[in-house]
């Protein structure tokens, strides 16, 4: 393959703030070679791919077609077409013959060349002619619905194995006889199946849902399943979709599989790792490969983005991962003292100098430096490192000897260094050296799926750090952190979840238990976290202190069902009854307002 510096795309910065870029734009996060680069769509047109110099999406690579493929776009949605490629054109591994709807979290291979597409979200026409469109449009209503009034859904995916397979005919069959007046289904394309369940809440075991699950397989014996409920597994139409495929592909042909079967739990040493947004599945495959070489790699991202996670993910596994990881952050050095802290000094070389010390660089001997935020650096220390990067050696403080260091290195910036370089504030030649190969991190914002995982795995954490019992995330939390920007990224949503282990002090994390900033705008109450005791909130103010009507809702409902669970002894099908619920409402709402059944004096409940 045929590879070439870094230009500017390449290693352009997704944004610096959610208010600089735009969040709801559609792209395609293109993995070639060894570097990551971000293609904006347009919201109507064409979009031809190949190696030819007129093509809008211009790659390098010799797999690549000079007219290689072509994207249209419309009101309606996106669409791939193969333009008789020679190496072909893949739509998330099945090869593209006729022209394929696109949706967000797809993965297309043009050749060896890797694209992820990000779509935004849109409202499809009164008399929209792509199927797919309308069941998208479709489970967005139910979704918001689902979240709107605490309500279950289930979203189940069909993945066959190729066109034209008999297990078509048959699936649409037992939809027509099985389907329920308020459930949809049909083809996303011509080879996933899409049935949305409302009210139904995805739990093992559930009445009907088991049977239907098994009848659609028993149809389709070469079909794989995957399932995803909402808010647990996603807060939105695409994050659903997404998830109940990935869930899909880990499924056995004949079988089927939950959402959690989609998520890879990477364990890097001491750390662990959640990925399921495909981006992102794609960019630690890439830093696999690139770990294998002794290549710099510069990552960008936003801030909190996880730069570090993935710069340690390069080192662990490379040949170094049992010499030292240094982490520097350039941006926290002391200015002064910056040369002396990456390349150490010599007693006496400067005022306070009273001992010899190693720098950082000569400490990181054999393994790998993180120089986090390196667009922070003065012109003098990018000077410096330039050298040592180029010829192995590095000179202290007030030394002249060279002194050997054999070091990998991985740089991080969430500045747009091609700019910094055209005002002059950071070198070039540094630049390229860096940047032999970039990768890209999208914000976690245009991580959807991603955020509820996230947000349940520091939750769990935090609660075990402090000795507290287990904690759930009401399906209205789930909604407010999904329809959250942040700004802040992973590092956001990680201290908030140490802050609601640390301060809610019932079990299950509710909106109003939130700061501000992630309340719902329109909020009948202002947001209120803990609030002071009773006793302090009347002497404070003689007016009565009032909590969201949502919230009002939902204590109601929690008492009226420890109620009825009490008189019906813990069984869950009669306490439903007592009360009117549906049974699979009932269940759902068990485990979303983090109810225990008691256990009867006549022995333990049963469902």
């Amino acid at each position: 393959m045929a590879h070439s510096q870094p230009s500017a795309r390449d290693t352009r910065p997704l944004g610096s703030a959610p208010e600089s870029s735009d969040s709801g734009a559609s792209y395609l996060l293109v993995l070639e070679g060894d570097s990551t680069s971000r293609f904006a769509l347009p919201a109507e047109g064409v979009v031809l791919v190949g190696r030819d110099e007129q093509a809008d999406l211009c790659l390098r690579d010799d797999s690549v077609s000079r007219r290689h493929a072509r994207l249209v776009l419309t009101e309606e949605g996106a669409r791939l077409v193969d333009l008789g490629s020679h190496n072909g054109t893949t739509l998330n591994g099945r090869p593209v013959d006729t022209a394929q709807p696109l949706l967000s979290g797809d993965v297309v291979s043009f050749g060896a060349v890797v694209a992820v597409v990000r779509t935004r979200a849109r409202a499809a026409p009164a008399h929209a002619p792509l199927q797919a469109e309308r069941l998208m449009a479709r489970l967005r209503e139910e979704a918001e619905r689902a979240l709107r009034y605490g309500r279950p859904l289930t979203a189940l995916v069909l993945a066959l194995p190729q066109q034209g397979c008999v297990g078509h005919e048959a699936a649409e069959a037992l939809l027509a006889a099985e389907a329920g007046p308020a459930e949809a289904a049909g083809w996303l394309d011509s080879s996933h199946l899409l049935w949305m369940m409302p009210e139904v809440s995805g739990e093992p075991g559930e009445d009907g849902l088991g049977e239907r699950v098994g009848a659609l397989l028993a149809a389709c014996p070469q079909g794989r399943l995957g399932i995803a409920t909402c808010p647990s597994d996603g807060c939105d139409a695409e994050s659903l979709v997404a998830a109940a495929r990935a869930a899909a592909r880990t499924a056995v042909s004949g079988a089927w599989a939950p959402a959690a079967e989609g998520i890879t739990r990477l364990t890097l040493a001491d750390r662990t790792v959640l990925v399921a947004d495909p981006a992102m599945a794609q960019l630690f495959t890439l830093l696999r490969r690139l770990a294998a070489s002794e290549l710099p790699v510069l990552v960008c991202g936003e801030t909190g983005v996880g730069k570090e996670n993935a710069a340690f993910a390069v080192h662990h596994w490379s040949p170094r991962s049992d010499k030292p990881f240094i982490a520097i952050n350039c941006a926290a050095l002391p200015e002064g003292l910056v040369e002396s802290e990456l390349f150490g000094h010599e007693r006496g070389a400067f005022t306070g100098a009273n001992t010899t010390r190693v720098g950082l660089l000569e400490s990181a001997q054999g393994g790998t430096v993180f120089l986090d935020e390196v667009g922070e650096l003065p012109p003098s220390a990018q000077a410096k490192l330039l050298r040592a990067l180029e010829v192995r050696r590095i000179t202290r403080v007030g030394d002249v000897r060279e002194r050997p260091i054999d070091l990998r290195v991985v740089a991080a910036t969430h500045r747009d260094l091609e700019a910094e370089v055209a005002a002059g504030r950071f070198r070039e030649d540094l630049y390229f050296r860096l940047g032999a190969a970039t990768v890209l991190l999208p914000p976690l914002r245009e991580r959807p799926r991603e955020v509820p995982l996230l947000a349940r795995d520091f939750l769990a954490r935090a609660c075990q750090s402090l000795g507290r019992e287990e904690m759930e995330l009401s399906a209205g939390t789930l909604y407010a952190l999904s329809r959250h920007a942040w700004p802040g990224n992973v590092r956001e949503l990680r201290n908030l979840m140490d802050y609601a282990a640390a301060a809610v002090p019932e079990n299950v994390v509710e909106p109003h238990h939130l700061p501000s900033r992630l309340q719902p705008r329109g909020a009948s109450a202002p947001a209120q976290d803990l609030g002071p005791p009773p006793a302090v909130a009347e002497r404070v103010s003689p007016q009565k202190t009032r909590v969201p009507l949502a919230q009002e809702i939902r204590d109601l409902e929690r008492r009226r069902m420890q109620e009825a669970l009490d008189e019906a002894e813990g069984v869950q099908t009669r306490a439903a009854a007592m009360i009117g619920m549906p049974i699979r409402t009932f269940s759902f709402k068990l485990k979303q307002l983090g109810l225990q059944p008691r256990t009867s004096r006549k022995g333990p409940p049963i469902g």
